[in-house]
């Protein structure tokens, strides 16, 4: 008996500090904590103290206390975090910026051997170079098929070998290879999977945009909204300018084909009827500079 109110008290108090923190932060970061050691997420706890709270906790546990919370409360949009409690995850409620937040995480990463049967996270290759084994560790090489000679009573790799793909296995021999040659290929951390903000859930390589790309993004949606505008004949305020042009060249070609003119359809007139006096004008700009200056004085004196 003591034993079951000593779980059921912790469940409550866990479920009251959910609740508290749900209350207090609008900002959360899902992290996956995958492969992530006690003390290495003992530093990451210190590494955010002041500003952030890392949670962790059974994901069926945390989806019953975010249900009930959000009934009690009337916070419904707490219960967008329910979908992203998958697999082992974590949560790191926060008040700061979340592009801080999730650099700082991201720092705490540490090297990691290349266990048998771990799923590889990234490419692995081993470079060539002297390894400083003895000739008598070729064997491993010979096994996967990694070209190498005897350099000065060691064995040197020659060329560049990718030994595991990235969510490969790692087998007995790769990992066998990788110890002797003190490679740790892996690096594990808690890796940020979601963002929720005041009820909003995105990516977190939104976190990486700059202004630049908001920018370039924005101009091309307006180039999209406009295109859009023209196509259906639809007047906005990026779409006036064209249809004004289009207008006006709908004209000009209407009075170039008839007998309809006006002042800025005559000068078109003139140059298709004697393009000779625009090209005269294009090749002696300093003439017909000052030819329209004494023109223009001509009309002065006049």
């Amino acid at each position: 008996m003591a034993v079951k109110t000593s779980k059921a008290a912790k469940k409550e108090a866990y479920d009251k500090k959910l609740c508290k923190l749900l209350d207090e932060y609008h900002q959360v970061l899902v992290v996956a904590a995958d492969n992530v050691g006690s003390t290495q997420m003992q530093n990451i706890r210190k590494g955010l103290r002041g500003e952030s709270i890392i949670l962790m906790g059974k994901n069926t546990m945390m989806k019953r206390s975010i249900r009930v919370h959000s009934e009690k409360s009337g916070n419904e949009t707490i219960l967008n975090l329910i979908p992203l409690l998958v697999g082992n995850v974590g949560l790191i409620f926060t008040k700061g910026d979340l592009k801080e937040v999730s650099e700082e995480v991201s720092k705490y990463k540490v090297g990691a051997p290349a266990r048998v049967g771990l799923i590889a996270p990234v490419d692995v290759v081993v470079p060539p170079g002297n390894t400083g084994l003895d000739p008598s560790q070729t064997s491993f090489f010979q096994v996967l098929n990694i070209p190498t000679k005897i350099n000065k009573g060691t064995v040197e790799i020659i060329t560049p070998v990718e030994l595991i793909k990235k969510g490969d296995k790692v087998g007995s021999s790769e990992s066998a290879l990788l110890s002797k040659l003190g490679i740790r290929p892996f690096s594990y951390g808690l890796v940020v999977l979601s963002v929720f903000d005041n009820g909003s859930v995105f990516s977190p390589e939104v976190l990486d945009l700059t202004e630049d790309d908001l920018a370039q993004k924005f101009a091309l949606g307006l180039s999209m909204a406009t295109g859009l505008a023209l196509e259906i004949a639809y007047p906005t305020l990026a779409a006036a300018p064209h249809m004004l042009i289009n207008g006006y060249k709908n004209l000009l070609a209407v009075a170039v084909e008839t007998e309809y003119s006006f002042p800025l359809a005559d000068k078109v007139k003139e140059y298709l009827k004697d393009p000779s006096k625009f090209v005269v004008a294009a090749a002696n700009p300093a003439a017909a500079a000052t030819s329209g200056a004494g023109a223009s004085a001509a009309r002065e004196e006049k």
